[in-house]
């Protein structure tokens, strides 16, 4: 894994921009099968231009076509087409007319993304659009909503960024950056750093539904919550307790539900939160008169939405616990009485086992009465037997004289039985 750890640290290089330049920057949703069908696809396109097709295992990848350049990208979830267009600029001073910011239009220009199928959900689309400030001026102010308008100087005044972050009629969000002193280096990091931030801040965003969705639900389980243990307060026996305990179980399962499906969202909704500000504080804004910088911007208004983001994972979190808690004091309810149940059941137990000891005591002496009087019996008829043939054997006598040693004989007989019966 050396080599990938090492090449992830140069997967996504700043490439300088000279000139004035038009680009157009889109992202698309796409899971690990869709990102494989982009990368095929752009190496097919590739091909068709004569153009070297992506590596097999290339996070990202330039195409030089002659007309513009395309770079594409590959992330976790979402997949990037960047298109750069040249702008040429007549800066003579006879020129007739002044350059015209986001002229030709996004929707004209757009139209080579046909080449490509979309691999996915459109979840960005940017605009930007890198002139020179000296000839632009200040027309720039009256190209945004102005309400909307937030703008700043960036990289120590080397340029000046505009932006309103609204859709245009085309659907593009626009970004102008003016150029006042701008190094190729510097001009390249700082579009793909402005490019990162609008994709980041839409990316953050993709938790709040799921928020919004989730606030209705985890509501009703909040009060239904405190209803239970007010039931729990007043029940009694275990048929109720274990209803109780179904109920809550219910609970904690639909929550768990809800938090297993936005776990992965509101996690990612935390990290893109995090780029986005690091991307604004490594570009140096500085405020423009009566204007608000672009953080401070998406400070204002992105700030509600992460934290209702937030807020619904930690009442997911508390909720959990909650729930987690109440089910256990229930079942260490339903497991009190199970055992007082286990104890009145053992308890009756032990005195059948008793009465049926006394018993079989009972029946042990009743039996060891019939066997003995079984023998005797037999006994007598043989000395009656005997009396015939030698009139000196009185049978009476014998019998009477026989009942001590078939007592003990038959004692002994029982003593034995109980023995062997006792061991293991």
């Amino acid at each position: 894994m050396r080599d990938r750890v090492l090449a992830e640290v140069h997967a996504r290089p700043f490439v300088p921009i000279e000139g004035s330049k038009r680009i157009l920057h889109f992202a698309f949703m796409t899971d690990h099968d869709e990102a494989a069908k982009a990368r095929a696809a752009l190496a097919d396109f590739c091909l068709e231009r004569g153009c070297p097709p992506p590596p097999p295992d290339a996070k990202q990848h330039r195409v030089e076509l002659p007309d513009a350049v395309l770079r594409f990208e590959l992330h976790a979830e979402f997949t990037t087409y960047t298109w750069e267009f040249p702008q040429a600029i007549d800066n003579s001073r006879f020129a007739k007319t002044k350059p015209l910011p986001f002229r030709p239009g996004a929707d004209e220009l757009s139209s080579i993304m046909l080449h490509l199928p979309q691999p996915g959900p459109l979840l960005v689309s940017v605009d930007l659009h890198l002139l020179p400030a000296a000839l632009v001026g200040d027309s720039w102010r009256h190209l945004f909503e102005p309400s909307q308008l937030a703008a700043s100087e960036v990289l120590g005044g080397a340029a000046l960024v505009a932006t309103d972050f609204r859709p245009d009629a085309s659907g593009f969000v626009r970004l102008l950056v003016l150029d006042r002193k701008l190094t190729p280096v510097d001009a390249g990091s700082l579009v793909q750093r402005l490019l990162e931030v609008e994709t980041y801040r839409t990316l953050a965003l993709l938790g709040l539904p799921k928020a919004l969705d989730l606030g209705p639900e985890i509501r009703r389980i909040e009060n239904e919550l405190p209803r239970l243990v007010q039931l729990m307060r007043e029940a009694k026996g275990l048929e109720a307790s274990r209803i109780l305990l179904d109920r809550l179980t219910a609970l904690a399962a639909e929550l768990e539900e809800g938090a297993a499906q936005s776990l992965y969202r509101f996690g990612a909704t935390r990290a893109y939160h995090e780029l986005m500000s690091l991307r604004l504080e490594s570009i140096g804004e500085r405020s423009e008169p009566n204007l608000p910088t672009l953080a401070a911007f998406l400070t204002r208004r992105l700030t509600p939405a992460i934290r209702t983001c937030a807020a619904t994972e930690a009442r997911q979190d508390q909720l959990s616990r909650k729930l987690s808690r109440a089910a256990q004091l229930l079942r260490t309810r339903v497991d009190i009485e199970l055992e007082s149940q286990n104890r009145d059941l053992l308890r009756n137990m032990n005195e059948r086992v008793q009465l049926q000891l006394k018993l079989q005591q009972a029946v042990k002496w009743v039996s060891i009465a019939a066997i003995t009087y079984y023998l005797l019996s037999i006994f007598h008829l043989i000395f009656e037997g005997l009396h015939r043939e030698v009139e000196t054997v009185d049978p009476v006598v014998a019998t009477a004289v026989a009942v001590p040693v078939i007592v003990v004989l038959v004692l002994w007989f029982f003593h034995r039985i109980g023995k062997r019966l006792a061991e293991p």
